[in-house]
């Protein structure tokens, strides 16, 4: 069990209460791959949607990729990273290179269901009303994983945490 010790009469930080909280409830538990698989989903998608949105708008440096005048989706780097990773994670050692396996792996899954409408409806919905569902099955994923596999005690703990330093 892990624990950061602080000097008596000393209090404890802010990064040292969420260092706490994630030792106990995350590496403690053995649920790194699932933590770092999770942040890797949800910053892809928020990345991947400010992205979106800066071509679509025409700013930045970004553009749509196309292959022989076809245009791209992200859903096909993302299918092709969940199917790699999926591979690694039954091919290498139990213990090699999982949070690397992990991360890639959410960064494939949130490519991939960013697109989920595209699936849906088989043609490109992605700025459609349509479109939305896209965002509906990424929050229900996330949210399943993020109650589901990191567990309620954590939420319930970081909270606190945060909640003393307000």
């Amino acid at each position: 069990m892990w624990t950061l010790a602080t000097a008596p009469g000393h209090r404890r930080n802010f990064w040292q209460d969420i260092a706490d909280v994630y030792y106990r409830h995350i590496v403690d538990e053995g649920k790194e791959q699932a933590f770092w698989l999770l942040v890797s989903f949800l910053a892809t998608f928020v990345i991947v949607r400010l992205i979106t949105h800066a071509i679509r708008a025409g700013r930045g440096p970004f553009r749509n990729v196309s292959v022989g005048g076809t245009h791209l989706h992200h859903l096909v780097p993302g299918i092709v990273l969940v199917l790699v990773t999926g591979y690694l994670s039954t091919a290498i050692h139990p213990r090699a290179g999982r949070t690397t396996v992990a991360i890639l792996f959410g960064l494939g899954a949130a490519l991939t269901l960013d697109e989920f409408a595209l699936w849906l409806h088989l043609k490109d919905v992605y700025w459609t009303k349509e479109g939305r569902r896209s965002v509906d099955a990424v929050i229900i994923c996330a949210t399943v994983a993020g109650l589901v596999v990191l567990g309620f005690r954590f939420w319930h703990d970081l909270f606190h945490a945060v909640g003393r330093h307000l």
